[in-house]
Order: C-alpha cells, then sequence, then structure tokens
C-alpha cells in the first residue's frame, strides 16, 4: 500500500463545533496535517457538550476530531497572532466558520494571505454563505433544517414538522467541503493558485432536497411528509412484523412481483392492475399498504428477512445504536476502531468509511487535548517562550 493521498498536505483549521472540523478529521484520515487553532483555557465549544461524557471529556468532541493536532493561540495576543501567520504561510489550506469579517481585523482573511502563500486554498463555512441578505448571521443545524424544507418533509403525514436524529446539514457541509478542497488542491496542480472557497449550510441544505426539489420546481407542487413512507416509490416503508419491524425498499417493479409472488404467494397482488407499475402503486397506496401490512403481521421479523434476501427483495431490520454496533456488518469490516489514548487508555472511534485499493487511509489517533501539540508545532515556526 502506498502512502495515504493527502501526505504531505498541511492543513491550518481554524473552525469550530461541527461542520468544519467534520471537513478537516476527513482531510486528516486522507493523510493531512491538521493544525487545529484553540482558544486557550476553552477550546472548540464541543469539548463542553455532555453528557454524554468519558470521565468529564465530551464524546461529541471525540466525534470530530480524531487524528489533529491541537495548538492553543490567542488572536488578541499580538505573539500568537504573529505565530499563526507564520502557520498560515506554510499551509495548503485554512478552514474557518468565524463571523463575516471577524478574521479581516488579525489579517487572516484571503487577500491578506495570499501575499505570502499566493496558493492557499482558504475555505469559509458559514450559516447563509459570505454574501446575500443573511451574510452576517450564524448558522445552526436546527434552524438551517428548518428553513431549507428538510423539516418539513421529515415526519408523518398529520404530526409536525421534525429533524434527522443528527446534525445533517453540518455534516453535509463538511462533506462539501471536503470535495471543494480536493477539486481546488487539483486546481492548483494546474494553476499555481489557491483560491476561497465560500460553503453555506443553508445552500447545502437545499442542494439535499435532491429530487424533492427537481418535483417542486418543475411542477409547482409542494411534497408534504410521508414520515416512513417514499412520496414517490411504493411499497417503501416499514412494516410491523409478529415481532418487530421490517422495512423494505421495494425499488422497481420486478422486486415488487418477487415480493408478491415469491415472498407472500400472491400473484394475485402482483397481477392486480391497480399495482402493476410503481405509479399505479403509489395512486393505490391506500388500499396495498393495509394489505401488505396484514401479511408481515402473521410472522417474526428474522423469518421475513431470510425470506426476502433469498427472494431478492431488499429489506432490513430497524436496528438500536446498540445492535448496530454488535453487527456483522461493522465487526467484519472493522469500522470501530480502539486507539491508544493517554487519559482513558483507549478510545473507541469510528474509523473513516473511505476505502482505497492503492492507498493508506490514516490510522486514526485520539483526538487531541487542549493546547497538546501547542509546543511542539510552533518549536518549527521559530524559538518561543512556554506558556
Amino acid at each position: 500500500m502506498g502512502a495515504a493521498p493527502l501526505t504531505g498536505i498541511t492543513v491550518l483549521d481554524l473552525s469550530r463545533v461541527l461542520a468544519g472540523p467534520i471537513c478537516t478529521q476527513t482531510l486528516a484520515d486522507l493523510g493531512a496535517e491538521v493544525w487545529k487553532i484553540e482558544q486557550p483555557g476553552k477550546g472548540d465549544d464541543t469539548r463542553g457538550w455532555m453528557p454524554p461524557d468519558i470521565d468529564g471529556e465530551s464524546t461529541y468532541y471525540l466525534a470530530c476530531n480524531r487524528s489533529k493536532k491541537s495548538v492553543a493561540l490567542d488572536l488578541k495576543n499580538p505573539e500568537d497572532l504573529a505565530a499563526l501567520h507564520e502557520l498560515a504561510g506554510r499551509a495548503d489550506v485554512l478552514v474557518e466558520n468565524f463571523r463575516l469579517g471577524a478574521l479581516n481585523s488579525y489579517g487572516l482573511n484571503p487577500d491578506s494571505l495570499w501575499e505570502t502563500n499566493p496558493g492557499l486554498i482558504y475555505c469559509s463555512i458559514s450559516g447563509y454563505g459570505r454574501t446575500g441578505p443573511r451574510a452576517r448571521e450564524g448558522g445552526y443545524d436546527f434552524t438551517i433544517q428548518a428553513e431549507s424544507g428538510l423539516m418539513a418533509i421529515t415526519g408523518g403525514p398529520d404530526g409536525c414538522p421534525m429533524k434527522l436524529g443528527v446534525a445533517i446539514t453540518d455534516i453535509v457541509t463538511g462533506m462539501n467541503g471536503v470535495q471543494a478542497i480536493l477539486a481546488a488542491l487539483f486546481a492548483r496542480e494546474r494553476t499555481g493558485r489557491g483560491q476561497h472557497i465560500d460553503l453555506s449550510l443553508f445552500e447545502s441544505a437545499v442542494a439535499l432536497l435532491a429530487n424533492v426539489a427537481t418535483g417542486h420546481l418543475n411542477t409547482g407542487r409542494d411534497p408534504g411528509r410521508f414520515g416512513n413512507a417514499h412520496a414517490t416509490v411504493v411499497p417503501y416503508q416499514l412494516f410491523d412484523t409478529a415481532d418487530g419491524t421490517v422495512a423494505l425498499a421495494c425499488g422497481n417493479d420486478g422486486q415488487f412481483r418477487r415480493l408478491c409472488e415469491d415472498v407472500f404467494g400472491r400473484p394475485d397482488l402482483a397481477a392486480d392492475p391497480r399495482y402493476l407499475l410503481n405509479r399505479d402503486r403509489v395512486d393505490n397506496r391506500e388500499t396495498l399498504i393495509p394489505e401488505l401490512q396484514r401479511l408481515f403481521a402473521t410472522r417474526p421479523t428474522n423469518e421475513w428477512l431470510a425470506e426476502l434476501d433469498a427472494k431478492g427483495v431488499p429489506a432490513g431490520k430497524v436496528r438500536s445504536v446498540a445492535e448496530v454496533f454488535t453487527s456483522p456488518e461493522v465487526q467484519i469490516r472493522g469500522l470501530v476502531q480502539e486507539v491508544p489514548d493517554e487519559r482513558h487508555g483507549t478510545v473507541r472511534l469510528v474509523r473513516s468509511p473511505l476505502r482505497f485499493s492503492d492507498t493508506e487511509v490514516m490510522t486514526p489517533t485520539a483526538p487531541p487535548r487542549l493546547g497538546e501539540h501547542t509546543e511542539e508545532i510552533l518549536a518549527t515556526v521559530r524559538p518561543r517562550k512556554s506558556h
């Protein structure tokens, strides 16, 4: 196996909380050296987000800061600011999520940094983008889910709008940041120049509307909510069994026929003109779904799953988080890694899902303590008094 893809790339991480740290954590997974700049005595906000915690250390923080180096610097301290400028002069990538204009007074805006480091790729992450009527507002996943339309399409048909169980707009914006940074690094190979990447949680969330967006834009229809059912594919939802729940995902007419004929022994359902094609099933879901529910209720979940798998009909069990991490899929693929940690002995982390045939993804190291690497990193810049 060769070296990790981003070996030799240095990332100056001025971001906090989730979107930016998710982005830079992935860059670290890919081999970049990530310098996480934190405020002395306080650090990333997520260090205080608990419970849950391990002996007073936030597990939220652990989720998005593996394999980084923490450098504690006070931007209001002239010596620290000068050191930060020297680090910015050596970095390939800078990621920040400060309020609009907040870094200008420190000379940490793109134009100022490009004077000494023209190849720097500068990625800004904000709630609504660096231009536009709401550029000065902060961004919070909960409000972005509400304002982007994601909440309007999530939840039961007769219930209230719901958010996803994780901060999905932060996570997706972080993923978009990785894509944009990789593309900018590729472009720099041709041009020799860096560029400014302007990402917003709001735009990332609106882009997540996907087929819902194109449906509305081209028909004018407001999609509403379907709970655990699918707006345009039927049957594609949860069904209660004799002892649990099955998630059924019939994505095409062939799968529906196999469900009816081979699993349920009901060829009459497959041949019924009301259910012959997916569009027919969408139009007649009110009669089809109760009949399928009646059939599923006659046997336990594991029997149905074995039968559905044998007949090539996509389905799954609704698992608890505990069940996920004891599943053979997680264990055999090595998705959980236990890494050494000075304070706890070891910590268990979810490894990067990225896998390559010819290059390594970095073996993760434990998320750093606040300022753990300050002297190590700054010693490479210039001699410095200890804090």
